[in-house]
C-alpha cells in the first residue's frame, strides 16, 4: 500500500522560515515525481512545487526563490523549504507522488502577519 507521510507545518510569522518533510514509501519513491500542493481555506488545491526523478524542479510563480524543493532518494523522502513565509502562504500543504498519483493527509502551515 501507497503511503505518504508529511510532518513538519506549524505557525510561524511573517518573514520566518519551515521545512516540509513528506516520507513515502520505497517502492514508489524512485519511480515518482514528488510534488507539494497546498490548499487555503475557500481555494482550489494548487501545485506549489515539483521535482522529477532526476532532480529537476519547478515552481508555482508565487513561491520562486522562497521556496525550495528537494528530495533524498536514499531516505524516501521530498522536503519543501519555505523561507520569506508570508500570510498568503497559509494553507495545508499535501505531498503528491506521480505515479501512482497518492497522497498524504496534509500538514497546516499558518503564517502570521
Amino acid at each position: 500500500q501507497v503511503q505518504l507521510v508529511e510532518s513538519g507545518g506549524g505557525l510561524v510569522q511573517a518573514g520566518g522560515t519551515l521545512r516540509l518533510s513528506c516520507v513515502a514509501s520505497r517502492r514508489i519513491f524512485s519511480l515518482s515525481e514528488m510534488r507539494w500542493y497546498r490548499q487555503a481555506p475557500g481555494k482550489q488545491r494548487e501545485r506549489v512545487a515539483q521535482i522529477s526523478t532526476g532532480g529537476t524542479t519547478n515552481y508555482a510563480d508565487s513561491v520562486k526563490g522562497r521556496f525550495t524543493i528537494s528530495r533524498d532518494n536514499t531516505k524516501n523522502t521530498v522536503y519543501l523549504q519555505m523561507n520569506s513565509l508570508k500570510p498568503e502562504d497559509t494553507a495545508v500543504y499535501y505531498c503528491n507522488a506521480l505515479p501512482p498519483n497518492a497522497w498524504g493527509q496534509g500538514t497546516q502551515v499558518t503564517v502570521s502577519s
